[in-house]
């Protein structure tokens, strides 16, 4: 058996990874979602799922821009 500091830290690292998404659900609660059930039926749902789709394009436009001018860069040197 080894008992080496690195080792230890390691199985430790690895334990907790399969243990904590356990402890989460398990901390849950089970009542529901209240929040979407009413931003549903108010018809709020719809501008939040816009915003984050906005969101989520606009992210990919700017990253899909400095990847092409990276691109750029790395082609001139």
């Amino acid at each position: 058996m080894n008992f080496e500091p690195r080792y230890l830290m390691k199985k430790l690292l690895i334990l907790l990874c399969f243990i904590l998404p356990g402890l989460v659900a398990f901390a849950q609660d089970n009542k529901g979602g209240e929040m979407a059930d009413a931003m549903r039926s108010s018809g709020k749902i719809y501008v939040v799922i816009a915003t984050i789709c906005i969101i989520f394009v606009g992210l990919a436009i700017y990253l899909f821009s400095i990847d092409r001018r990276l691109k750029k860069i790395e082609k001139g040197n």
